[in-house]
């Protein structure tokens, strides 16, 4: 048994020491061009795969408008800048250099073929380990990985040409209105419609996106590479100086549940309308105009207050405040009311 026991420690020592040399010496070859040793890229690719079945999310926690056509392109306009250049789309080819990859990533229509979505919302939030996949930039912002997911989730029916009806090609200001619309105008109910901000909101949330300190792995994107005056342009094109008399327009159905909320609040919750609008009757500083956002990005953006996620400079910690005592159907009840309030400002 002695002699087994100094076998094993003079193997270990051996092993230490090996391993040291490869390490400290340089021995080992990291060259892209070279494979690994036979038998290692099944270890890994069969590790990460056991990884992600292990780790994702229950099936249960897929949300219900998965396969809603605003989720989906929205998901793929963010992939289509942030993603593609390594995966491709459906109908292309992967580019020479994404192909030169080692270990090189699969075409976006064998990446989805095999994963549920679950599966796919694990590895867009965490990424992977040793394969040059990234993690979402940003925590806490699960509604957004969502959308990336309703979109990969299509991908396996989707033809070249419903690719391009998703994203076509635009950029610089024409790609801000591939989300938000023309003029800000937006008709997709996950994103919010920008013609009824003030320019200095604008301008205020596309710094905090650029500089990291208002969370959103689609918008940090998006705003990351633009100057000061890229900013003010925007801002001045899709915002309106018109916030304050959309704010104090009359209250419609003062009945709903939400409305009752909105207009007078709770020992715990403050009314919203007091800074929010509409029927504004303090001198608050102007707020973000709510009445006419679209139901489902309320909700989200309500949530990620209350959860501690929204971030986004001084007023975060008040906005947290008013909304940490709010329920789902709170939220739900809210978002209901301010959608169906439809502001539009004048002249448009």
């Amino acid at each position: 048994m002695k002699h087994v026991l100094r076998t094993l420690a003079a193997l270990a020592v051996f092993g230490a020491v090996a391993g040291a040399a490869v390490v400290g010496f340089g021995l080992y070859n990291v060259s892209g061009r070279q494979d690994h040793f036979p038998g290692v890229g099944w270890l890994l690719h069969t590790t990460f795969k056991q990884s992600v079945r292990l780790r994702a999310p229950d099936a249960a926690e897929v949300p219900q408008d998965i396969g809603n056509a605003d989720r989906i392109r929205l998901g793929a306009l963010h992939y289509q800048s942030a993603c593609a250049f390594c995966h491709s789309v459906p109908g292309q080819p992967r580019s020479a250099t994404a192909r030169a990859m080692n270990p090189p990533p699969p075409h976006i229509t064998e990446a989805t073929a095999d994963w549920e979505p679950q599966q796919m919302f694990w590895i867009v939030e965490q990424g992977v380990k040793m394969s040059g996949m990234p993690h979402w930039p940003a925590d806490g912002r699960g509604d957004e990985i969502w959308s990336v997911v309703a979109y990969l989730n299509a991908v396996p029916d989707m033809t070249a040409q419903e690719q391009t009806q998703l994203t076509g090609g635009k950029s610089g200001a024409a790609r801000c209105s591939a989300c938000h619309g023309e003029g800000g105008k937006s008709v997709n109910s996950y994103v919010p419609r920008l013609d009824i901000l003030t320019p200095d909101q604008i301008t205020q949330a596309l710094v905090q996106y650029r500089d990291g300190t208002r969370p959103s792995g689609i918008m940090q994107e998006a705003a990351a590479g633009l100057t000061d005056g890229q900013i003010t342009r925007i801002a001045q094109n899709f915002g309106t100086a018109q916030a304050d008399e959309l704010q104090r327009q009359e209250v419609v159905a003062p009945d709903h549940a939400g409305a009752r909320l909105a207009l007078r609040g709770t020992a715990e919750v403050p009314a919203c309308t007091a800074c929010h609008g509409p029927a504004r009757q303090a001198d608050a500083p102007i707020a973000p105009v709510l009445a006419g956002q679209s139901r489902a990005y309320l909700e989200s953006q309500l949530k990620l207050w209350r959860d501690g996620h929204r971030g986004g400079g001084a007023r975060a910690n008040l906005m947290t405040k008013a909304a940490q005592d709010l329920s789902d159907a709170d939220i739900a009840a809210l978002a209901d009311w301010y959608a169906e309030q439809g502001t539009t400002p004048q002249g448009q």
